[in-house]
């Protein structure tokens, strides 16, 4: 494959003039999505690209996330790389700090570090028409591009609470996804905004600290028992001697994940997964006025489901208050509810996720009628087969629209993603090809399925609102049947499903 067609200089500190260097693939992102494309490219002889990458470190979401008792909800052997199995996993369900040196270390295995570009955010990048490449602006300089891998995620920017008053507010206020490690919580009043997956993970951890602990919940969560447990001695060995032993574990993990989708397609499958989750509050939870305050009134796996052991008795600590009226202003040392009680605290952690319906990184990317990706969205994000986008050649979305899942391994969804990309290099390059996307009329067609597939089940009419869908009322975001035709819809590149454009002369 091609190799750097010029001497990567220091970059430009005013990101104008002439390129850092021209690369055959530029990466956005080094979390899983982006390390998983390197890693293939290497592997496939290719040594001119570079993983772009805003903060200090490889891990994505599992650096970035590393607030108290985070840890995944997909068990261990199965999210992780296919090609890079960690046969020394601790427990069943990993914690985040397991994940990120998991992380830290395949990179450095497969060399990946030296083709990483710390502290460079990607500020902008546009297609050039004439050029047939694109041209990526960072914080440190401007490089270009035959092809863009979008590999941000959808969890990479956190989302605050839109209520009047936060930046009045006298007392730290963080996201989850920005834990102040250095703030002591002991003995204070602290308030909670959401009751997500990330909540219910940390919830738990401060309530025996902080003096006093009010969780503002708008829609409480299903929530199942959690089963997990450390790995044994004699597992992690078979695992590390008898490898065949591991993947025999993470193919049953994977079926018997995939066969969740029955409950999702038909709300009223649930019912029986609902009983467990009741009489796993039930167990947990004393106060009957708590646990009526707790329980969802919608169906099942309309919203995600979560798994907690720790986290229902925590909210039936003395110390601990549910709230469920709206929030409707913040004042310098109070959250202010619908009903008019103002509740003192001198802290708020906010747990509300990730902008997840409107990308940041949709607004920096400029396709060739110079339209951002946010613009075409329009409050709806869609791509072909969840990956490329009519108007924005030669670029892949990995975990982009449609891709995300209810039920299984999105570390799945995202090698599979990597296939196409490297079928579609194969293609590009054999073919003597300058520029390939998809042709409106196939990406019409696949986003008209993704929305016939969604209809009638538990996501749209399982009675809740919910990240699944976005402000027009459309799924965009889940791959809304099992995961294997995805994997087979996405193996090999499909020429007649694509507009082809020939390298031109102008093309370095």
């Amino acid at each position: 494959m091609s190799t750097v067609t010029q001497t990567e200089r220091p970059a430009d500190p005013g990101h104008g003039g002439e390129p850092v260097a021209h690369l055959a693939v530029a990466i956005v992102g080094n979390g899983f999505s982006g390390l998983g494309t390197a890693i293939r490219l290497r592997q496939a002889g290719e040594d001119n690209f570079l993983i772009f990458e805003r903060h200090d470190d490889v891990g994505g979401t599992w650096r970035d996330n590393s607030y108290p008792g985070c840890a995944c909800d997909v068990p261990s052997h199965l999210y992780s790389f296919s090609f890079a199995p960690n046969p020394d996993w601790s427990r069943s369900f990993s914690a985040q700090p397991e994940i990120h040196a998991y992380l830290q270390r395949v990179s450095a295995e497969y060399g990946i570090d030296r083709f990483t570009r710390n502290r460079h955010e990607v500020l902008d990048a546009s297609w050039d028409e004439g050029a047939q490449h694109w041209v990526v602006t960072t914080s440190q300089g401007v490089w270009t591009a035959d092809v863009l891998v979008l590999g941000s995620g959808a969890l990479s920017d956190p989302s605050f609470p839109d209520v009047p008053g936060l930046d009045s507010f006298e007392g730290p206020v963080f996201h989850s996804a920005t834990w102040r490690h250095d703030l002591d919580l002991t003995g204070r009043r602290v308030a909670v905004i959401g009751t997500g997956a990330s909540a219910i993970q940390f919830v738990p951890e401060i309530a025996p600290t902080v003096g006093n602990l009010t969780v503002f919940q708008r829609t409480p969560p299903w929530i199942m028992p959690r089963g997990d447990r450390a790995i044994t001695r004699l597992e992690k060995l078979l695992f590390r001697y008898v490898p065949a032993t591991q993947r025999v574990v993470r193919e049953a993990i994977y079926w018997a994940r995939e066969t969740f989708v029955f409950g999702f397609k038909d709300p009223k499958r649930m019912a029986k997964a609902a009983k467990i989750a009741e009489a796993h509050m039930r167990r947990q939870v004393r106060d009957p006025e708590l646990r009526e305050k707790i329980t969802p009134s919608y169906s099942m796996g309309c919203k995600r489901i979560l798994m907690s052991n720790d986290y229902l008795p925590a909210l039936d600590r003395d110390n601990v208050e549910v709230v469920t009226e709206k929030i409707v202003e913040i004042q310098p040392h109070a959250v202010v509810t619908a009903d008019g009680t103002e509740h003192e605290v001198d802290t708020i952690i906010a747990g509300t996720g990730f902008a997840i319906g409107d990308l940041p990184i949709s607004h920096r990317v400029h396709g060739r009628d110079g339209r951002t990706m946010a613009d075409h969205w329009n409050g709806s994000p869609f791509a072909h087969n969840g990956t490329m986008i009519a108007g924005f050649p030669n670029a892949f979305t990995l975990l982009g629209p449609n891709t995300g899942l209810g039920h299984n391994s999105v570390v799945f969804m995202i090698e599979s993603q990597i296939a196409l990309v490297m079928d579609t290099l194969r293609h590009m390059r054999t073919h003597g090809v300058g520029a390939v996307e998809p042709t409106p009329a196939a990406q019409e067609a696949f986003v008209a399925e993704m929305q016939r597939k969604t209809e009638g089940t538990v996501w749209v009419d399982g009675g809740c609102s919910s990240w699944y869908l976005d402000k027009n009322g459309k799924n965009s975001a889940l791959w809304p049947t099992f995961t294997m035709p995805f994997r087979r819809r996405v193996r090999r590149f499909r020429p007649e499903e694509h507009t082809i454009t020939p390298l031109a002369a102008t093309r370095h």
